[in-house]
């Protein structure tokens, strides 16, 4: 049995190796030349300890004072977020041909100037932890919102990682991005501009394009998509405005999509939920779905009526 099992395996090895030296992307064999994903979601885990210092704790650490604690949590995160940096840079044309000195020397600061803007980070956080709050009535505490709100966790690796977008690093924001998409069913491009005091309610089934832009206090429910109108063009349209402008004060309920690059919602709008927009929206406008013809079966009876509700749009 041993004895076969054997055969079976080095005939496996042998027609896998064959496999790899096709040269196709799938192909590529070379160890240490890739970020590591589990180091980048161990990086959202250590930020989050930094911005939630109350809430979430490194138990590796038996030092409880708040400067040597994060005195410690700050040197090993720094070095982490560098090594990760210094690999994807290699990605990058005006890096090419540089020895990995001066490439972790170049991430190092990258690093420092990311860390730089957590303070602004948190600010922000602190508004949409209030939106969260002061916009759901099921809220029991803030404690709550933070544990367990899939809405607030994953507008925080958005932000941390715009920031990152923000300074040129490739891979990394969109790997943290995606882990959060995975891990909430809500997907924001680490590209997307999001203001102040923004909320998701429930949020499964959100997405938010690479070039969204959107205002400050902007509510937005589950299945909401913010996306571009055609990707046809493939990476011809890359670096061009696809995603709409949501501007201040809107509120989008669910399954509504608003597309295209050219688009403004306008401020203080409402759009109802199953709405699809492709056109800009004035300021102060409600949009809603004409109501739909319901069919009721009761027995062998059939009534057909128009639904009838002073609520137009859809919430739960």
């Amino acid at each position: 049995m041993v004895h076969r099992l054997e055969k079976d395996v080095n005939y496996l090895v042998e027609k896998i190796i064959q496999d790899y030296e096709k040269g196709r992307d799938i192909d590529v064999v070379e160890n240490f030349m890739h970020p590591s994903r589990d180091d980048i979601v161990k990086i959202i885990d250590q930020i989050q300890n930094i911005i939630f210092p109350g809430y979430y704790k490194n138990k590796n650490y038996r030092i409880y004072t708040v400067r040597n604690n994060l005195s410690m949590q700050l040197e090993d995160l720094l070095f982490n977020l560098s090594r990760q940096i210094s690999i994807v840079l290699k990605y990058l044309p005006d890096h090419e041909g540089k020895d990995e000195k001066e490439l972790l020397l170049e991430a190092e600061k990258l690093s420092v100037k990311f860390l730089d803007r957590l303070t602004y980070v948190r600010e922000l956080i602190q508004t949409d932890l209030q939106a969260a709050y002061d916009g759901d009535p099921a809220a029991f505490n803030k404690p709550e919102i933070i544990f367990s709100y899939p809405g607030l966790y994953a507008t925080m690796v958005n932000r941390i990682a715009h920031e990152l977008y923000l300074l040129g690093v490739p891979l990394v924001p969109r790997i943290m991005t995606e882990y959060a998409h995975a891990s909430t069913g809500i997907d924001i491009h680490p590209g997307a501009v999001l203001g102040k005091y923004f909320f998701i309610d429930h949020g499964t089934g959100i997405v938010i394009g690479e070039t969204a832009v959107i205002g400050d206090n902007v509510k937005i429910y589950q299945g909401v998509t913010i996306g571009a109108l055609s990707t046809r063009g493939g990476q011809k349209l890359h670096g061009k405005k696809r995603h709409p402008t949501i501007e201040d004060n809107v509120t989008i309920y669910a399954g509504a999509s608003i597309l295209g690059g050219d688009t403004v919602i306008g401020h203080d709008s409402v759009i109802g939920g199953n709405a699809f927009i492709t056109v800009s929206i004035p300021s102060n406008t409600r949009v809603s779905i004409k109501n739909q013809e319901l069919e009721y079966r009761q027995g062998k009876r059939n009534t057909t009526e128009i639904a009838q509700s002073e609520e137009w749009y859809y919430i739960i």
